[in-house]
């Protein structure tokens, strides 16, 4: 089975408000804090794209490329590849924010050696990415993004958090552990198997 994995807040922890708060505060910015759990950078603070862009290429990339693990992925993707399945990063990581989006996450990824087969950036619709390409299999925190798949017939598996736990019930899988994703994704595989 082929299965694609968000990084952003599916493999990662991000904090979007630390160092942004502490940029914001040097610089004398009159940015505030507009919610705390949300995983897009342009709306933790009520400012503007260009003014997240200048944060980013100011030393901003950081809040990513420095982020931690999340607790299990490291043991889920290598269960995965150890049971035969292709694990591909598919992030929508853009060149405008990280330059070279993919050597970042591929940096990212050997510095936790988190097991993978392949890394794809820059994807927005990885609904259609998957059905593309024969991935049954999608895993992340993006609640659109795993609606978008599911109504294509992809399997998605919500990683839930405080920012989207609201959404789970709109998606057929949902957990919050990478232990019960590593569960979902085998009575997944068990099902495909079954005539």
């Amino acid at each position: 089975m082929k299965i694609a994995v968000d990084l952003d807040d599916t493999l990662s922890v991000v904090d979007r408000v630390t160092r942004a708060q502490g940029y914001i505060e040097r610089m004398g910015l009159p940015f505030k804090l507009r919610n705390r759990y949300s995983h897009a950078l342009a709306e933790v603070f009520d400012w503007e794209l260009a003014d997240v862009l200048e944060f980013v290429h100011a030393g901003g990339i950081t809040v990513f490329t420095d982020a931690e693990a999340r607790r299990g992925a490291r043991e889920a993707l290598a269960a995965f590849k150890a049971a035969g399945h292709t694990v591909t990063v598919l992030t929508a990581r853009t060149k405008e924010w990280f330059v070279n989006p993919e050597t970042v996450s591929r940096d990212w990824l050997e510095k936790r050696h988190i097991p993978h087969d392949g890394i794809v950036a820059g994807v927005s619709d990885k609904g259609t990415w998957c059905v593309e390409n024969g991935y049954g299999v999608l895993i992340d925190d993006y609640a659109e993004t795993c609606l978008s798949a599911q109504e294509l017939g992809v399997n998605a598996i919500l990683f839930t958090d405080r920012s989207n736990i609201s959404r789970a019930h709109e998606i057929r899988y949902a957990a919050g552990t990478w232990k019960e994703i590593e569960k979902t994704v085998e009575r997944i595989a068990l099902a495909q198997r079954r005539p």
